[in-house]
């Protein structure tokens, strides 16, 4: 299928590996120019390199910290009036809540829903202007079905799915979208992590909590961070312009709820 977004501009954040860098090749593999963003400039350059070689199409890398002012200014330097924005950081770390100061939960809010909103801000307007926009916010699937160590992020991703509820109904009538995305477990660093705190508190092994994991998915399985991508590149397709303000979960079946 001809997603209809060749020549478009993408700006995604956290782009460098995992869930970010499989929705940047998605993108340019239908012919986006993708600016991609992340902290470690080596690595985002490689991944820059991959992209470009893999699919063709033009890719800027922007190394820098979206969860500062400094990081979401260098990245829309590169890229001032993006089509689609892809919204997308790093989670906290898994813990207690008892263990939390202000200052945890500040750069959750920071990370996970303040710096979406600025850079939705940043791009908003332009989208409107030109009669096209394609806004994907990368959550979680604890916004819909909380996860107890994850409290800094249930928290965080929560908050930025209620603001953006609002919001995308303002715009809808602009040809400009809202989405979330909300993985579940896909083989990513980022379940590796969290599958450890989960050994650590059971008292169990790594390879023991992955398997009882992937035991509890109906899909019987982890996820792939190719498959996201691909969700992620429909979602920013012309064909799905009637799709707005909506969470659509990608976690193998494992929520069990109706809405």
């Amino acid at each position: 299928m001809d997603l209809g977004i060749a020549g478009r501009k993408a700006l995604v954040c956290a782009a460098s590996k995992g869930l970010g860098r499989a929705c940047a090749l998605s993108l340019a593999r239908e012919g986006v120019a993708v600016t991609i963003n992340a902290r470690n400039a080596d690595v985002l350059e490689a991944t820059a390199a991959e992209i470009r070689a893999l699919t063709g199409a033009d890719v800027t890398a922007v190394a820098g910290n979206i969860a500062t002012a400094a990081g979401r200014e260098a990245a829309l330097a590169a890229c001032p009036a993006p089509d689609i924005l892809v919204n997308n950081a790093g989670g906290p770390p898994p813990g207690d809540f008892r263990d939390w100061s202000r200052d945890d939960w500040i750069a959750a809010l920071d990370a996970n829903m303040l710096s979406a909103i600025e850079l939705i801000k940043a791009t908003l307007d332009g989208m409107i202007e030109r009669g096209f926009g394609r806004i994907v916010n990368i959550t979680s699937v604890a916004v819909k079905a909380p996860i107890g160590v994850l409290g800094l992020s249930n928290g965080a991703r929560a908050g930025l799915t209620g603001f953006v509820a609002g919001l995308a109904r303002d715009v809808a009538s602009h040809n400009v979208t809202i989405n979330g995305l909300l993985p579940g477990a896909h083989d990513t660093e980022r379940l590796h992590v969290t599958l450890q705190a989960v050994a650590a508190k059971s008292g169990t092994t790594l390879e023991e909590a992955r398997a009882s994991r992937a035991s509890s998915i109906p899909a019987a399985r982890f996820g792939s961070a190719e498959d996201f991508g691909e969700a992620c590149a429909y979602l920013c397709s012309r064909q799905a312009g009637y799709i707005t303000g909506q969470n659509l979960v990608i976690d193998g079946g494992a929520y069990p709820g109706t809405l």
